[in-house]
């Protein structure tokens, strides 16, 4: 069983950076895609970017790309999500996720983390 936990959240003014943190741990061998999802209050569920763990692809929502930035560690099982260019919208709980097969955002990740808040403030 695939343990995700994310850190590196917090609170920047607009047009500032942040950089979250995914850590996986128990049985990463089985991961093919990680990734982040995002959940603003009251809305649904977003993809934010994936990236598939031995090619390094990367996928990207049209609302982050060209200032959202995946990468990926195999070394320490991690993924890190580098924020530049934030802007209020981007105001959510981030959610960490994997799957052992299909791309993040084509299926229902098999893992899912607790979720880091990100607030964007004007």
């Amino acid at each position: 069983q695939v343990q995700l936990v994310e850190s590196g959240g917090g609170v920047v003014q607009a047009g500032g950076s942040l950089r979250l943190s995914c850590a996986a741990a128990g049985g990463t061998f089985s991961i093919a895609t990680m990734g982040w999802f995002r959940q603003a209050l009251g809305k649904e569920r977003e993809f934010v970017a994936a990236i598939r763990w031995t090619s390094r692809n990367t996928v990207y929502a049209d609302s982050v790309k060209g200032r959202f930035t995946i990468s990926r560690d195999n070394a320490a099982d991690a993924v890190y999500l580098q924020m530049n260019s934030l802007k209020p919208e981007d105001t959510a709980v981030y959610y960490c996720a994997a799957d052992r097969a299909r791309w993040i955002h084509f299926t229902s990740p098999d893992y899912w983390g607790q979720g880091t808040q990100v607030t964007v403030s004007s």
